[in-house]
């Protein structure tokens, strides 16, 4: 890495230790605050039916945003992410390949269950890619947004909840909606020949929701809807400190239950979170007597501290799960070993037909990340880079 860019890596690293060192407001939050909503964008996304003829688009992926000024100040990291996000969706507003809108795979405040982290350093930060830039914008729930509980009881969860789903009361399918898990923060929407479903992968072992995304995926037309796309924040695979030897409740249920589901079904993407930092796995597999594929990227660059490589996790178990269907996984992108090596990011998801390809664009000191020894990779053609 360049002189320049270490150093500026090691202030950044400075400002966060500085940060660390600020009083949060928790405690002087009234209990009864309300979670100002985000503005709604100003072209809301046309409908299934209205775009059912589009086969060529874009959309943003990022997550990881919460900062350790949540509840005192805006979040200046994320705010570096968004703008260089508003010059991207501008400078390509009038060509055949646009930014549609924009999906978030969670962990948007250090402190969910906080009003003012959401009221006082999230929300106005958002608002500049609903109401300024004019995007939609649809999220999914992360551990540090509703609790890592899997209890739908939990009173910690409840509370995180409840602040969530009021900052997202506009942007997402209310309940009651065919669209919209009742409830739940889990919700679907179509675009063109793709199909997103956002899930609350933090109760990955609930089987109300399994059982409602199993059904969305297996009710869809698939000569409509080719590309089905997951939107969760707990990857299944990763080698950050949450993946390597540890297996989290919420890997382990993904593993189990819902990627030998994706597999019948065909899932095309996940888009996951959680690990500060990127990472590109797939896996392939046999149905049939033809092969597919199943990516998943790990994007967690938004703005949150920044996390390195710790280590290779344990598949074995789920090789062997998966001997049936040939399973197969490959390790395409690994983070780095240090965490300046791992910058801000997001990624700007091209779908053409049936194929995609992914554009990785790094922010601040970062602004020469090349994962693949560019900045993007067609899914279908990448080996190990």
């Amino acid at each position: 890495m360049h002189v320049l860019m270490r150093h500026t890596a090691a202030l950044t690293l400075l400002s966060w230790a500085a940060a660390a060192q600020l009083p949060t407001p928790s405690s002087r939050a009234p209990a009864d605050t309300i979670v100002r909503a985000v503005t709604p964008p100003r072209t809301p996304l046309p409908s299934e039916a209205q775009s059912a003829g589009v086969t060529k688009f874009s959309f943003i992926a990022y997550g990881d945003n919460r900062s350790r000024v949540d509840g005192v100040a805006l979040q200046g990291e994320h705010g570096l992410v968004i703008s260089s996000m508003q010059r991207t969706i501008a400078a390509r507003s009038g060509s055949a390949d646009p930014i549609r809108f924009v999906v978030s795979s969670g962990d948007m405040v250090v402190n969910g269950r906080d009003p003012m982290m959401w009221n006082v350093s999230y929300v106005d930060v958002v608002n500049r890619l609903t109401a300024v830039t004019g995007i939609p914008f649809f999220p999914s729930p992360g551990n540090h947004d509703v609790t890592s509980s899997a209890d739908l009881g939990d009173t910690a969860r409840q509370h995180g909840l409840r602040n969530y789903l009021s900052a997202f009361r506009q942007l997402i399918p209310p309940n009651g909606s065919a669209r919209r898990l009742t409830g739940y923060p889990t919700y679907s929407f179509g675009y063109g020949n793709s199909y997103f479903i956002e899930m609350d992968s933090n109760i990955a072992d609930d089987s109300v929701q399994f059982n409602w995304i199993r059904g969305q995926i297996a009710g869809l037309d698939r000569r409509r809807f080719p590309n089905v796309v997951i939107v969760l924040h707990h990857p299944a695979f990763s080698s950050g400190p949450h993946g390597g030897v540890t297996v989290e409740h919420s890997t382990l249920a993904l593993r189990t239950s819902y990627l030998p589901m994706f597999r019948k079904f065909h899932v095309r993407l996940l888009l996951a979170g959680h690990e500060h930092l990127f990472e590109h796995w797939v896996e392939r597999y046999s149905d049939g007597g033809r092969r597919y594929r199943i990516d998943q990227l790990v994007s967690g660059g938004g703005g949150a501290p920044l996390y390195a490589y710790h280590g290779e996790p344990d598949l074995r178990d789920y090789l062997r799960a998966g001997a049936a269907d040939s399973v197969r996984l490959e390790h395409l992108v690994k983070p780095g070993p240090n965490a300046w090596d791992n910058p801000y990011h997001y990624l700007v998801v091209h779908v053409d037909g049936d194929k995609i390809r992914i554009e990785v664009i790094g922010v601040d000191f970062g602004a020469e990340f090349k994962p693949y020894r560019s900045r993007s990779a067609d899914l279908d053609e990448i080996d190990n880079p």
